[in-house]
């Protein structure tokens, strides 16, 4: 049984039941047939029916904002943002594929050579909870695009979500089995991992999902993208404008409700402007409004899920038994739902759970540095290495940072975000291959290369033939 709980109430919305496996069998076989199609269709049909999926979400994200809302607890107005976000994936994937995937000629000893790009056939996501949306169109648009199809195993906490996306793209007109949602449970997923009719496979998650996946698909010579956790660093130095930056720092770690990847979750402050950093960055994170995400005025809801919040109390209460300071929060709050107080610790030691691992929800850890070396090796400190965040204005501190820091992405003077034509993901424990831009599109696709010799042998003939 899949249910769909609200949250901020514990309210069970609906429930399901998993596919059985005769089920998933059929739809393998009916997204491999759709497959022998798609991938002939041209760049201009898939590009038609790609904005009009654009144009559903646009239409639409109202309503599916507050699925976003009810399912996961995302503050309404980040849902309705998030369904346009995707909309402007699909609009620039509609417009750009068939030019990101053109043909490339090469000049070799051959008469004509060349590189071009074919779909590999069904891919598997596994998605989860926290951009219910967002990561599934920011595979699917692409992956569409390419000539694939595509089977999603959604976040089992967001079945309403899963289906929705699936009708959105029906509606758009791809073929009913171009791209499927599977509802399944965990366990099946490594049955689909060995699956031969699956080609390839993508998964964001955590570390330990990404490692079964890897390592089944490994096992099967089978291609994977995986965006795992982050710890992400924002490093705050002397000349950056420190209002500025501690104002955004409060935004970049309560994005989502503290609940993404990318957020800013280790912040680490030159000595100079250290004080003026904290106190500006406490009065902001005491500002926000923890409360019902369906409140248009709500800027913090609900933690998704039960065991989200129980692993966050641990790491909090961990890490002050370890010497962290509290400085602001630190408890979930006293009332119905999964809701923690906006939180920062600070002089955090090393044996803390903050000082390293991803804290996944609106908890900060705060540290001071003397120098941008210090900095440096403090941010590269964990295991993982999906974004990052620089603030300063010397552009040799800027080149060092870029130079030096251990991410795939780094932002200076801004918080990390997600953009269509951008590529997306990370190095270390945080995975590998990249979403989104040009690479992202060319993850799932044959890059053929072409040798060709331009005229035939004319075989002499006898002449008694």
């Amino acid at each position: 049984m899949i249910a769909s709980i609200n949250p901020a109430t514990g309210e069970t919305l609906r429930t399901f039941d998993e596919l059985g496996e005769g089920e998933v069998e059929a739809r393998l076989d009916r997204a491999v047939a759709a497959y022998a199609h798609h991938r002939r269709t041209t760049f201009a049909e898939r590009a038609r029916k790609m904005i009009r999926a654009a144009d559903i979400l646009e239409r639409e994200r109202a309503q599916l904002g507050m699925l976003m809302t009810l399912e996961m607890g995302k503050p309404i107005k980040a849902a309705r943002d998030e369904a346009a976000k995707c909309a402007l994936a699909c609009r620039y994937y509609a417009e750009h594929a068939a030019a990101m995937l053109a043909d490339e000629p090469v000049a070799t000893n051959a008469s004509r050579s060349w590189i071009t790009y074919q779909p590999l056939g069904v891919v598997l996501a596994v998605m989860p909870w926290n951009f219910p949306f967002w990561q599934v169109f920011r595979f699917a648009a692409p992956a569409l695009m390419a000539g694939n199809v595509g089977v999603l195993k959604h976040a089992s906490s967001v079945p309403q979500c899963a289906l929705a996306i699936e009708d959105v793209l029906r509606r758009a007109g791809f073929d009913r089995d171009e791209f499927q949602t599977l509802l399944i449970g965990s366990p099946a997923v490594a049955r689909l991992l060995d699956d031969a009719r699956i080609a390839a496979a993508t998964l964001t998650g955590s570390e330990g999902a990404g490692s079964d996946v890897g390592s089944r698909a490994g096992r099967a010579i089978k291609k994977t993208v995986l965006e795992l956790g982050g710890s992400d660093p924002f490093i705050v130095m002397p000349s950056a404008d420190v209002e500025d930056a501690a104002a955004t720092a409060a935004k970049a770690r309560t994005i989502n409700n503290g609940q993404s990847c990318i957020a800013a979750k280790r912040f680490i402050v030159h000595e100079e402007v250290a004080d003026r950093f904290e106190r500006v960055f406490l009065q902001r994170m005491g500002e926000l409004r923890v409360g019902d995400p369906v409140d248009e005025a709500t800027d913090v809801g609900p933690l998704a899920t039960k065991a989200v919040i129980d692993d966050l109390e641990k790491q909090v209460r961990e890490s002050v038994a370890a010497g962290a300071r509290v400085a602001m929060g630190g408890a979930r709050l006293d009332r119905v739902g999964n809701f923690f107080a906006p939180t920062v610790l600070a002089d955090i030691p090393a044996r803390a759970p903050a000082y390293a691992q991803e804290l996944f929800g609106p908890v900060a850890s705060l540290f001071t540095v003397r120098d941008a070396g210090e900095a440096i090796s403090l941010a590269n400190a964990t295991a993982f290495g999906l974004g990052s965040s620089v603030w300063t204005t010397d552009r040799d501190e800027e080149a060092r940072f870029v130079a030096e820091i251990e991410a795939g992405m780094v932002f200076v003077n801004g918080m990390v975000v997600s953009d269509p034509r951008l590529p997306f993901g990370g190095v270390k424990r945080s995975g590998y291959g990249r979403e989104l831009g040009a690479f992202g599109i060319r993850e799932f696709v044959n890059i053929k290369s072409v040798w060709a010799k331009d005229g035939a042998t004319v075989l002499h003939r006898s002449n008694t033939e």
